[in-house]
């Protein structure tokens, strides 16, 4: 995983935990969802990105 894919993703896990934060103190049911969903997209983008990163590990083990 890239350092600027992590960054990417956590502005993105940080936005939503924000954007849930503002619907709670507004008593806003969509904006919390939509924090929510945010925050879900990005840790499962976090996730696909370590996947990839155990490949790639996995990969170059049996290259050496």
């Amino acid at each position: 995983m890239s350092f600027t894919d992590k960054v990417r993703n956590k502005v993105e896990e940080l936005k939503g935990g924000a954007k849930e934060k503002a619907g709670d103190a507004t008593d806003d049911e969509q904006l919390q969802a939509e924090g929510r969903a945010d925050q879900t997209g990005a840790h499962a983008k976090q996730a696909g990105e370590h996947v990839k990163d155990a490949g790639r590990d996995i990969k170059n083990a049996f290259d050496k």
